[in-house]
């Protein structure tokens, strides 16, 4: 039994929904159409948003012949039927999904028939292609990126499709409920349309929709951009000091179940970005992710969440890093110097802190040429500027 998200599929780039900044008047893809000229192309973006309905689209309208491959399924035999048909037909429109795991030998299979027009590359992926995809293969495509649809989207997607349901009864509330849950995501939206009929007596309200499925798609792929942009988001909203914004992208990573990556995250940005404006902030960071470890999921969320807040809410300091930054820099140009006679292993004439009042004498440490370079410079916080204080009054000898 065809589903209806396949058989609503559109057969021409006027019925796709969305991506407007490709398809319309002027626009690239309607343009291609109108030159029934194709090239090797790859379609990045979401699940659900149209990448393989616009890949078909094109090929339908431009009357071309073409073969689906998926890159994890179609082993390498798969590939060689492809080629053998390409060169039947003198050419072919080859659409590779998850062309983002295709291996090597796949790749080379392909590439001198790509770059010699026999095959007409479409690849389509839910990874950034700059990132996941050999770079062979990419230099020899154009590569679009497809936006989210909304739920205005969604809510024409789903109009379009109740007229295949006999005396369905479905109001405008519950279409736009079903739209909020895809969360952009067509072809979900779709199949749950086609559940709530059939699992029922055709008439689909909010509450048939819950029964089925309450909990909106969340999509999060751990090897994916999206992945990332959500731990920087993390990190940069506590470093901005937006309680609100660090919890929502944790209880993001929470969702995905990543609690590994949120725990390096955190130890990063409690000594990155508070350092010495809150000290005992890492060893409290520790023992809330010892915490989580100990309970797991769900609960820790719990010790997670209240590390956050204190994290966000917290002085913020980055100087300490940002020193040593300092430092190492001088020593990646090469400005180091000796180590001063007075500080060496075999030196008598070091003098032992510790047998001076308030543990400090005056003396040099520095490198010759390097005597006097400041590489630390506290940030305005109470912890610093207390240690910065007591540093001052050590250097102008007040403690001789």
């Amino acid at each position: 039994m065809e589903i209806l998200a396949d058989k609503l599929r559109p057969k021409k780039l006027d019925d796709i929904i969305g991506q407007s900044h490709l398809i319309g008047e002027g626009k690239i893809l309607t343009n291609l159409v109108k030159n029934k000229k194709l090239f090797s192309m790859i379609f990045y973006g979401k699940p659900g948003i149209g990448k393989t309905s616009i890949a078909n689209a094109l090929v339908n309208e431009l009357n071309l012949h073409y073969k689906f491959l998926n890159a994890t399924i179609n082993n390498k035999a798969d590939f060689d039927t492809a080629i053998m048909e390409a060169k039947m037909y003198g050419d072919m429109v080859l659409i590779i999904d998850e062309i983002h795991r295709m291996n090597k030998d796949k790749q080379d299979l392909l590439l001198p028939y790509i770059e010699n027009g026999t095959i007409i590359l479409i690849g389509l992926t839910t990874s950034n292609p700059y990132h996941k995809i050999n770079p062979a293969i990419r230099s020899r495509c154009q590569i679009f990126e497809l936006h989210e649809l909304d739920s205005k989207d969604i809510k024409v997607g789903l109009k379009k499709a109740l007229k295949n349901f006999e005396d369905i009864k479905i109001d405008d509330d519950t279409l736009e409920y079903i739209a909020n849950l895809s969360s952009g995501d067509m072809r979900f939206a779709l199949n749950l349309l086609e559940v709530s009929y059939y699992s029922g007596d055709k008439t689909i309200t909010i509450e048939t929709v819950k029964k089925i499925n309450s909990k909106p798609v969340f999509f999060h792929d751990k090897d994916g951009d999206g992945h990332y942009d959500v731990i920087s988001a993390l990190q940069k909203s506590i470093r901005g000091s937006d309680v609100d914004a660090a919890l929502h992208y944790l209880a993001r990573l929470i969702e995905a179940e990543d609690l590994d990556i949120i725990y390096r995250r955190l130890s990063v940005i409690a000594y990155e970005d508070i350092g010495l404006a809150n000290p005992g902030i890492g060893p409290r960071v520790m023992a809330a992710i010892s915490a989580s470890e100990l309970v797991g999921l769900p609960e820790a969320r719990i010790p997670l969440g209240e590390i956050v807040v204190e994290m966000a809410l917290s002085p913020k300091s980055n100087s300490s890093h940002l020193a040593l930054d300092a430092a190492l820099n001088d020593i990646h140009k090469g400005n180091t110097g000796n180590v001063p006679d007075n500080i060496k292993t075999s030196s008598t004439t070091y003098l032992y802190p510790h047998d001076y009042p308030n543990d400090w004498v005056k003396q040099n440490y520095m490198p010759k040429n390097l005597i006097g370079k400041k590489y630390y410079i506290p940030k305005n916080n109470k912890v610093e500027e207390n240690l910065n204080k007591l540093h001052k009054e050590m250097r102008n000898e007040k403690w001789k």
